[in-house]
């Protein structure tokens, strides 16, 4: 029976609707990421950001991507803004999408310190959506007679991007199943506390069982959103939930544009039938939904998507195969969609020693790097060792021939008392950062331990 119905399941894929959901996704996702990318300008966190600081933290396997010189990467900010109003307008949609997706990705992968989840998101929409054809209607592609008009699509090429949606929300669900977010209801408690001065609803945030009742009612909003939103009965409802949940989270947290992209990105979930429903903006409801077999290709961009959705679904458990806390060690965290779990901060100074003469020199990193770059990296433990790595090369060129790096940082978790991060003992130039087990990261009940001593 369970087969029977992956079977049906599957079949369902290749059965055709109405192009309209992609329709609406691809313009308002275009206009927002070139609303996001003119912010990013008018704001000059280009400039401050990704092109002045001195020293830039390489993620893992794309140290290669460096800013491009101040008129290569603004050239670069042009291009996004001028491909995502491509996508918006569906104007050589194909290459438009190509050219959102390189840009915003190369901006991203600059310098670890501005990583954040919404970032990310929006490089796994962009690839998917150089992979469909949202731009078959109510397009310039279409006006220009570039393109073959068609108000239908296979339903994998919609199912993609709500299936995308869906594992953000249900891996943030999973991710806040953990001691200190439903016990301790850390760090909502420790930011609540601090927006008391709210009109209205500020004063409740000083009750004891409010910021409980928040977290473990956000843990089963994430869990349960994707199954509320794939329901056509409970979907209206399930969307009020969404806004009503990230108005609340971008009243009460600086988290840029993250909400309303979520708010705008959730709408996919709605099918033609649904708005036809509501108005009159749809009224070609399709009349066939046969199943069709891949043709060309259809046939390689669902074979690139296949492996691209394992590897999402791998990304956010991988935590799972290291020991110790991952809000602690971060081995993990990043593109696992654990957003708002920690309130964390540290602080580090870098000893650096030349054996052959003894020589020693303590090593404060703001004399190399931004206030945001040094307070991002004092307790990150990758950030910190390339840092580590850094210095070694800046003494090389100093005349210390074999320089011996360590550290000492001091991080504190959610409420904790601050507590050893990175062992003192370690030489950081011989240390290398693995994908898991990484033993000169203290475990969080050792590194108290430590500390005391």
């Amino acid at each position: 029976m369970v087969i029977k119905a992956l079977k049906n399941g599957w079949q369902q894929q290749w059965a055709t609707i109405n192009v309209f959901p992609l329709v609406v996704f691809r313009i308002i996702f275009g206009l927002l990421m070139a609303f996001a990318l003119l912010r990013m300008e008018y704001f000059g966190w280009i400039d401050a950001h990704l092109i002045n600081p001195e020293f830039h933290f390489s993620y893992w396997g794309f140290e290669w991507v460096q800013p491009l010189g101040y008129w290569g990467t603004h050239g670069l900010v042009a291009m996004g803004v001028l491909a995502a109003l491509g996508i918006a307008s569906g104007f050589q949609y194909r290459l438009s999408a190509i050219l959102f997706f390189v840009s915003w990705t190369y901006l991203s992968l600059i310098d670890k310190t501005w990583y954040l989840n919404h970032y990310y998101f929006v490089s796994l929409v962009s690839f998917i959506l150089m992979l469909i054809s949202p731009h078959h209607f109510c397009s310039l592609d279409v006006y220009f007679r570039r393109v073959q008009p068609d108000h239908l699509v296979q339903s994998w090429q919609v199912n993609s991007l709500r299936l995308m949606l869906g594992m953000v929300y249900f891996f943030a669900g999973v991710a806040k199943i953990k001691g200190d977010w439903l016990w301790e209801a850390q760090p909502l408690k420790i930011w609540l506390q601090a927006r008391t001065d709210l009109p209205v609803i500020g004063g409740a945030f000083d009750w004891f069982w409010v910021p409980y009742f928040f977290c473990w009612a956000g843990m089963f909003y994430d869990l349960l959103i994707p199954f509320g939103l794939s329901n056509r009965k409970s979907r209206p409802f399930a969307y009020v939930a969404v806004v009503v949940f990230h108005v609340m989270t971008w009243l009460l947290f600086n988290i840029g544009v993250f909400p309303w992209v979520m708010i705008a990105s959730t709408l996919i979930f709605f099918t033609a039938e649904d708005w036809a429903a509501w108005s009159n903006i749809c009224r070609f409801i399709p009349k066939n939904s046969q199943a069709q077999p891949l043709k060309g290709r259809q046939q390689w961009m669902v074979a690139i998507l296949l492996p691209f959705f394992a590897l999402q679904i791998f990304l956010p458990l991988r935590h799972f195969l290291t020991s110790g806390n991952v809000l602690w060690t971060e081995q993990g965290y990043r593109y696992a969609w654990h957003v708002m779990l920690m309130e964390k901060n540290g602080h580090c100074t870098f000893i650096v020693k030349d054996e052959e003469t003894d020589a020693r020199w303590e090593v404060l990193p703001r004399q190399y790097l931004l206030p945001a770059q040094e307070q991002q990296m004092a307790f990150q433990p990758d950030m910190i060792l390339e840092f580590a790595h850094f210095l070694g090369e800046v003494y090389r060129k100093k005349g210390v021939r074999e320089p011996v790096v360590t550290v000492e940082a001091y991080a504190s978790l959610n409420g904790r008392r601050s507590r050893l991060l990175i062992d003192p003992q370690v030489n950081l130039m011989e240390t290398k950062d693995l994908l898991w087990g990484n033993d000169w990261i203290l475990p969080l009940e050792s590194a108290a331990l430590v500390a005391k001593r």
